[in-house]
């Protein structure tokens, strides 16, 4: 995707900052959707154990025609199966249809969570999972499997957007070297309707979720939207297009504070 950065992860990988999420987004009409937005430029789609849709991801990867090699996937190890990653994660490749994850993370804390993160490196050792990390987790929870293992997780997925940053998590990753990847970057679209949002927009000529998204994007943020409309995802992956002079990410950021 031109335009969309990517980000060196502390594995060494290169993963898409821009992306699209599947939570919500029905079983049976899955397929069609992660084809449509491969079709449209995507290249990283994240979906979960819990979201019940794997196999139509891996159905709609097929059908978009895009080597399997050019799509970043992540799914997320599910509530219930923290005891046996493992047996959980093979279940997830035979219902995608590929021999790896590009990205696997414990989908949020649980009672052994030191156990559960050395399980998760030792498949990323066995190659199941490329890089593994972590989401929803505390900054106690996080700084607790770096010192029990020593092992850094590439990434951490939070809610993130202009009204809740988490700036102090943030801050946390940068000194850690993890990536922060943004969960809901629009607030389930809420943001959209927000003043400053469409003030920026009509400057620069884009519509008000295209410079939100950019505003993650410029700010080192991994970000996935999610949608199941043709149309939304065209105008989403508009982002590439889209510039921000500094005085704009201010303004956006000032949205933190500015009902």
């Amino acid at each position: 995707m031109d335009g969309i950065p990517q980000t060196t992860l502390n594995d060494g990988r290169s993963i898409p900052r821009f992306g699209f999420g599947v939570h919500h987004v029905p079983p049976e009409g899955t397929a069609r959707v992660v084809a449509t937005a491969l079709e449209l430029g995507y290249r990283h789609v994240d979906t979960a154990q819990g979201y019940g849709n794997e196999a139509q991801v891996g159905k709609g990867v097929r059908a978009s025609g895009v080597p399997r090699e050019d799509v970043w996937i992540t799914t997320k190890l599910d509530d219930g199966r923290h005891g046996d990653p493992r047996a959980a994660l093979a279940e997830s490749l035979d219902r995608l249809g590929t021999d790896h994850v590009d990205l696997f993370l414990v989908h949020r804390p649980g009672d052994r969570d030191v156990d559960t993160w050395r399980a998760m490196i030792e498949l990323r050792d066995d190659g199941w999972a490329r890089s593994i990390g972590v989401s929803n987790f505390s900054r106690r929870g996080v700084r607790a499997l770096i010192d029990a293992t020593g092992v850094v997780p590439a990434v951490h997925q939070i809610r993130a957007n202009p009204r809740t940053p988490h700036r102090a998590m943030q801050a946390f990753h940068r000194r850690h070297g993890i990536a922060t990847e943004a969960w809901g970057p629009l607030r389930e679209g809420r943001l959209t309707t927000h003043p400053t949002a469409r003030r920026v927009a009509a400057r620069v000529g884009a519509t008000p979720a295209q410079v939100l998204l950019r505003w993650h994007l410029d700010r080192g943020l991994i970000a996935f939207p999610k949608s199941s409309s043709p149309e939304r995802l065209a105008e989403n992956i508009g982002v590439a297009g889209v510039r921000l002079a500094p005085r704009d990410l201010r303004a956006i950021d000032r949205m933190r504070r500015r009902p």
